[in-house]
């Protein structure tokens, strides 16, 4: 497995839907954040898109000299940005952090937002569009010459001066449940995420697009996204579930569910309909829990347990296929810490935790007279 973690550039907290124990987000809590991720051993970070986030480039950019070896999944939104401009920004990323850059390739999202970008497409025109960027962008990345005509977009004697670190490009990262996202991912993506829905609709999706990829010639890779309520105890676990939304009134979610309504995102409407904007049955299979999806737009469920359970979790799902599991928790700088080092131990990592193994004392507050002679405690690897 391989366990990525999310940067919260549209901000933190410790509850949802209110501004009490909100967290202002600024550049020195980023690092922070991003810092753990990589001491920790989580593989990547995903950084959000959109209006409400700040840039993501940017952000994954400054967070280059900071760290050593995480990865950033940073999005490019065909339609917003040129494909040309695109894989110049993504060999110079690829080439700073010296082959760190993942590539989320985001062909939907709310279409207020996408007007205010300029963008009018119908949702399967705008997969057509992504279709096209990805071929230009592709045949960029491994040093062609590019001349392309098609629906949506034209290039004439396009070329990359800088090539990337990776090759032949960085791995594409995407998204989507409609016919045309499973369509595009079989077509040109490297690893599909799933958000995240009980196994059984998980595997459907799977199934869809592995097929679809297979008749092309083609294998992918597979992942989900998902929010992650691990604690000691299922009680206390359950606990926290509830306290994060506990300052949630009914006109809140009403609003956000209305809001989230105008998108024509067929991901988002399976994500209400898990709910149906109701608080009265939020687990929706076995510890798979609706309550963030209330008011979050786009992933909207948590997995809460102990950490044994919802490790078995994490290998149900991995059983369908899933190798990369891009997780998030608030606030995310205390829940990084507490997923590594409850449920690191207990799942089959791609990424070491740690070069080296460190030690850990039996007392937290430094040795005493009866700890003397205690042997030490080698820290889970």
């Amino acid at each position: 497995m391989n366990l990525f973690w999310f940067l919260p550039t549209h901000g933190d907290g410790h509850y949802l839907g209110t501004a009490k124990g909100g967290r202002a987000v600024d550049y020195d809590y980023l690092r922070q954040v991003a810092q753990a991720a990589d001491r920790l051993g989580f593989g990547g970070v995903l950084i959000p898109t959109g209006k409400t986030c700040e840039d993501a480039w940017v952000v994954a950019a400054s967070l280059i000299p900071v760290t050593e070896r995480l990865k950033f999944l940073v999005a490019v939104r065909p339609g917003v940005v040129s494909p040309t401009q695109a894989a110049r920004q993504t060999a110079t990323l690829d080439r700073l952090s010296q082959g760190r850059l993942l590539i989320n390739v985001v062909a939907g999202g709310d279409s207020v937002e996408l007007a205010g970008d300029g963008l009018f497409l119908s949702h399967d025109e705008r997969y057509q569009l992504a279709g096209e960027f990805l071929t230009i962008w592709r045949r960029l990345l491994a040093g062609e010459t590019v001349n392309y005509a098609g629906r949506h977009l034209k290039v004439a004697g396009a070329k990359l001066l800088f090539p990337p670190v990776q090759q032949p490009h960085p791995p594409l990262y995407f998204g989507g449940s409609s016919t045309a996202a499973h369509e595009l991912a079989a077509e040109q993506l490297d690893l599909y995420l799933s958000w995240g829905e009980p196994p059984e609709e998980v595997a459907k999706k799977i199934a869809d697009v592995r097929q679809k990829a297979e008749a092309l010639g083609r294998q992918i890779r597979f992942g989900i996204r998902l929010h992650v309520i691990v604690r000691e105890t299922h009680e206390e676990a359950w606990e926290a579930a509830d306290k994060l939304i506990s300052h949630l009134d009914e006109v809140t979610i009403e609003a956000a569910q209305k809001a989230f309504a105008r998108s024509d995102s067929v991901g988002q409407r399976r994500m209400a309909q898990l709910h149906g904007g109701s608080r009265d049955a939020l687990e929706i299979s076995p510890n798979l829990w609706a309550g963030i999806g209330l008011v979050r737009g786009g992933a909207g469920t948590a997995l809460v347990g102990d950490p044994e359970t919802v490790a078995a979790r994490f290998k149900e799902y991995a059983e369908l296929g899933i190798d990369t599991f891009v997780l998030s928790g608030y606030p995310h700088l205390e829940e990084a810490y507490r997923v590594a080092e409850l449920l690191f131990p207990l799942l089959p990592l791609e990424t070491p935790v740690h070069k080296v193994k460190p030690v850990i004392h039996h007392s937290p507050v430094g040795d005493t007279g009866t700890l003397e002679h205690a042997p030490l405690k080698e820290a889970a690897s």
